[in-house]
């Protein structure tokens, strides 16, 4: 089949690769526009991963309040250099986090933030509720595994859908920016304030 300029560009709109490797992906797949972008996010999250263990020093601090001020966000997002953490489009990303964690009101940055008591109790309740319905174990079992994957998903900023995007989760937003950047890029921290919410010990 053979690869159009208007293919190649409607690739690098999906996908943000560059011209010769969208080009490339459509050629490979000859042509189907899917399997190109599922084989570029792919290469993109490879190149993620081995970026990750590289210092990422500098960044901003994301300050964000909500429309009436009764939501506020602040997000600490890094990068390796000065020059990527000044570029707009990071400005951008770093934006539209801190508007996510206020929409969202995530507890806990990762999977592995989770506290164990907590997670036992989640994972109890879901069993007791599952064999409640008469359930047998087995099949309690894995609807216990798949309502903690929903739990993780409500808890947990990297496993949330983007409230702008639900087919794009938060950890696949940092994953492209890293892919375009060519830096780590990473959450280090946020906290997230609501008018009158209870203060805890």
């Amino acid at each position: 089949m053979a690869i159009t300029t208007e293919m190649v560009k409607e690739l690098r709109a999906a996908t943000g690769a560059g011209v010769l490797e969208a080009k490339k992906a459509l050629e490979q797949h000859d042509g189907d526009f899917d399997k190109a972008v599922d084989m570029l996010r792919e290469k993109g999250a490879a190149r993620a991963a081995k970026r990750a263990d590289r210092a990422a020093k500098e960044g901003v601090i994301e300050l964000y309040a909500h429309p009436g001020n009764r939501v506020g966000v602040m997000l600490e997002l890094n990068s390796e250099t000065d020059f990527v953490a000044r570029n707009e489009q990071f400005r951008e990303l770093a934006h539209n986090l801190a508007l996510h964690i206020a929409a969202a009101s995530p507890r806990y940055l990762n999977v592995e933030d989770v506290p164990a008591n907590e997670l036992e109790r989640e994972t109890s309740v879901l069993k007791a509720q599952a064999l409640a319905e008469g359930k047998p174990e087995a099949v309690a079992e894995k609807m216990v595994a798949g309502r903690i994957s929903k739990f993780y998903e409500e808890m947990c900023l990297m496993e949330q859908p983007y409230v702008k995007d639900e087919k794009v989760k938060i950890k696949d937003m940092l994953t492209e920016a890293i892919r375009q950047t060519g830096e780590n890029i990473m959450i280090r921290r946020f906290v997230r304030y609501e008018l009158g919410e209870a203060l805890e010990n």
